[in-house]
């Protein structure tokens, strides 16, 4: 029986077939694991090879309904043996996998279950420890900056004004993007989920009223806070001044330490463990400077 026929003999039955709540379940995890299986060869070059798995299943397809006997012969071998095929093919990522399973015990498999959240908070918290060092750099050498740090909105129309980067975050690449001969140094960076997003963004500016002593950039920081969840990272161009904004509100004067604290608190810690001391540094956004 060729691949063709194994095809329509199975939407044949389809009518007789009985779905119950195993049925869902079971296509669910298929689901999840495929899902799970895409993130994490789709940045790494077993990506290209499961491409080219699926092509070559296509025209094993195409080569059965043809009936071209030898290169059904020769396919039909490969397939049958596809488990084996794909254990030589992917062996450095199912290694991965089982490591990362088997090095955390039972909160490995957890871990994987629930999107390796560990591993997102893992990323955030490095990235904003390099941001907090950069902005402090630039505050030491009088160097502007206007950092966006993305949460739940997405700024898809801000992102749209600048260009794309998608790079790992280190101290070195925030320093030379606000370089004042960089071409993307008079816009804004924009962090999501840990990576640099784009840079050279333009930022609303907010309508409200202002100290006069606040630029462009304050503005544009205060701006875009009104209009979203993100919080803003400013280091003033004259005085070294490090800011941030928030909802509308502008905290002035902080610390490399208060910095990370404040990062940290709001897109790394669970919302419920948000503010809860009255001595935390995220208390402070609300006794910043109203716009």
């Amino acid at each position: 029986m060729t691949a063709l026929e194994n095809v329509m003999d199975f939407f044949s039955k389809i009518p007789s077939l009985k779905f119950g709540i195993t049925d869902f379940l079971d296509i669910c995890l298929i689901t999840f694991l495929i899902y799970n299986g895409i993130k994490l060869i789709r940045e790494t070059r077993a990506f290209q090879l499961v491409k080219g798995l699926i092509l070559l299943g296509a025209a094993f397809v195409v080569i059965s309904a043809l009936e071209m006997q030898a290169s059904s012969f020769v396919l039909s071998i490969v397939f049958q043996n596809i488990i084996i095929v794909l254990i030589v093919l992917f062996q450095q990522e199912i290694r991965q996998v089982l490591e990362k399973v088997g090095n955390s015990r039972f909160s490995g498999l957890i871990g994987f279950l629930k999107g390796n959240n560990s591993e997102r908070k893992a990323v955030l918290s490095e990235s904003i420890i390099e941001i907090a060092k950069a902005v402090f750099r630039m505050s030491n050498t009088k160097t502007g900056s206007l950092i966006v740090m993305e949460k739940e909105t997405l700024l898809g129309d801000v992102i749209k004004t600048g260009k794309i980067v998608d790079a790992q975050i280190t101290h070195e690449l925030i320093g030379n993007i606000f370089f004042p001969k960089s071409p993307l140094h008079d816009g804004a960076a924009v962090v999501r989920e840990g990576r640099l997003h784009s840079a050279g963004c333009v930022l609303p500016l907010t309508r409200e009223n202002v100290a006069s002593d606040l630029g462009t950039r304050h503005r544009a920081a205060i701006g875009i806070s009104e209009q979203s969840d993100a919080m803003v990272i400013v280091s003033s161009e004259e005085t070294g001044i490090v800011s941030v904004a928030f909802k509308g509100t502008l905290t002035r004067g902080l610390t490399e330490s208060e910095l990370r604290e404040m990062l940290m608190n709001y897109l790394v810690e669970d919302s419920s463990e948000e503010g809860n001391s009255d001595g935390n540094i995220f208390t402070k956004l609300f006794k910043g400077i109203k716009k």
